[in-house]
């Protein structure tokens, strides 16, 4: 199972921070976690959520295997 991360405000809204997921897709993954929790899963599907998979952004569906690290990051503003 991949672990996966939740940072700001995505944290409040899945209530966890942390927590080992099975999916063998970043899209299968978001699909799961829209399924247990409609509001965290709608926020994942916005195209400001970053998703990082081992430390790298990604833009696109991915493959997922057990030793994955998934991060998702809401928008940030830099100045």
């Amino acid at each position: 199972m991949a672990r996966v991360l939740m940072f700001g405000h995505l944290q409040d809204l899945a209530g966890w921070r942390e927590r080992e997921v099975a999916a063998d897709t970043l899209s299968a993954l978001k699909t799961g976690l829209l399924a247990e929790n409609a509001a965290l899963g709608e926020r994942l599907l916005r195209p400001d959520v970053m998703a990082i998979v081992n430390h790298t952004v990604v833009r696109t569906d991915c493959p997922l295997d057990d030793a994955d690290e998934v991060a998702f990051a809401p928008p940030v503003s830099g100045g």
